[in-house]
């Protein structure tokens, strides 16, 4: 199984299925053996669900300063 791949799959789903992205909210866990098919052991699925949480984070912080960078430009 491609990691990587499984986590951007999951980001993508957070961001566009509003649905999965409230179930993702209450319980990551049961969400993400959802996507992956997979029942795989607690800390294992931890470690994704952190490397998610950043991303998502990341990703957000950026269009953040994306927008402000925005408004002192124009």
């Amino acid at each position: 199984m491609d990691i990587k791949a499984k986590i951007d799959e999951i980001i993508d789903k957070v961001k566009n299925d509003k649905d999965f992205g409230e179930s993702f909210k209450s319980n990551p866990i049961k969400a993400i053996e959802g996507v992956i098919g997979v029942d795989l052991p607690d800390d294992k699925l931890n470690d994704i669900v952190d490397a998610v949480k950043a991303k998502i984070s990341a990703d957000d912080i950026k269009d953040k300063v994306g927008g402000l960078l925005g408004k002192f430009t124009k």
